[in-house]
C-alpha cells in the first residue's frame, strides 16, 4: 500500500530497444534513472518499454509528454538502421529532423582526434530534431537532445549515466525525498489497519509496506517517504508506537 507525496515534478521514462524486450540485454537505466531523479526532486511515476517500432515509439512519446513533466528515453539514437529514436520523436512532436550542423562539428572533432572514418553511417548520429537542444555526451561525442519535454538519450549505461549527469542540472527539480524504514516482524495482513489509519493522517507522505520471509516468518519493512523531514520522523514515531503495541 503506498500514499502520493506532495507535487514534485514529474517523470517518465521509456526504455526502447528490441534487445531489452527480448531478454538479450538487461536494462539498467532505469534504476539509475530512478535514483537520481528522486535525488533532484523529480517523482519518476511510470516506465515503459517499447521495441524498435515507429509507431510505438511516437505513441508512447504523445502519451508521456503529456501525462509527465518530464520524459526520458534511452536506446535507438546510434548508427545502425534500427536506431530509428530520433526520426520517431521528432514525428511525435511534428518537427523536422536532418544532419544538423552542430552535431556534425561534435562527431568531426571527435573521429578527427580518434583517428577514424566520420562514414555515412556516424553521420546518421548527427540527426537531430529543429529546435532541439543538444544533451552532452563525455564519452562517445555522439550527442542526445532535448525537444519540448522529451530528453533522448543513449541506451549504452555508462553513456546514459554521463548523458544525465549533464543534463540534469538543467532542469528543476523539487523538494528531494526524505525517507525512514521500519522492519517489523509481522505480515502485512497484521499490519494494514494501522498503516491504513497512519497514511490517512498523514497524506502528505508516501507509506509504502514491503513483505518478506525469513526463517520460516513473515516480516514487512515499512517505508515512509516525505519532503518534510519533520512529517517523515513524526509518522514514523507514531509507527514505532504502534507496533510495539
Amino acid at each position: 500500500m503506498a500514499s502520493s507525496t506532495a507535487a514534485n515534478p514529474t517523470a517518465a521514462m521509456l526504455v526502447i530497444g528490441d534487445e531489452i524486450l527480448s531478454g538479450r540485454t538487461r536494462d539498467a537505466n532505469m534504476h539509475h534513472l530512478a535514483g537520481e531523479l528522486t535525488r533532484h526532486g523529480i517523482d519518476l511515476k511510470e516506465a515503459r518499454f517499447v521495441a524498435d517500432d515507429h509507431d510505438a515509439i511516437i505513441a508512447a512519446v504523445r502519451a508521456l509528454s503529456k501525462a509527465y513533466d518530464h520524459v526520458f528515453t534511452s536506446g535507438g539514437i546510434g548508427p545502425t538502421h534500427d536506431d530509428i529514436t530520433a526520426e520517431a520523436v521528432a514525428a511525435a512532436f511534428d518537427t523536422p529532423i536532418g544532419v544538423r550542423d552542430d552535431a556534425r562539428a561534435i562527431l568531426e572533432a571527435h573521429y578527427r582526434q580518434t583517428g577514424m572514418e566520420l562514414n555515412e553511417a556516424r553521420l546518421r548520429m548527427a540527426r537531430i530534431p529543429e529546435g532541439a537542444e543538444l544533451i552532452e555526451n563525455p564519452v562517445s561525442a555522439a550527442p542526445g537532445f532535448t525537444l519540448g519535454n522529451v530528453h533522448v538519450m543513449a541506451g549504452v549505461p555508462a553513456i546514459f549515466i554521463s548523458m544525465l549527469a549533464g543534463l540534469l542540472p538543467r532542469i528543476s527539480g523539487g523538494a528531494p525525498l526524505v525517507s525512514q524504514s521500519l522492519r517489523v516482524m509481522r505480515g502485512e495482513g497484521e499490519i494494514a489497519g494501522p498503516l491504513a489509519r497512519l497514511a490517512a493522517d498523514f497524506p502528505d507522505l508516501s507509506i509504502g509496506s514491503y513483505p518478506f520471509q525469513k526463517d520460516g516468518a513473515f516480516g514487512t519493512n515499512i517505508v515512509i517517504r516525505g519532503q518534510d523531514g519533520a512529517r517523515v520522523d513524526a509518522a514514523m514515531l507514531r509507527l514505532a508506537e504502534e507496533m510495539k503495541a
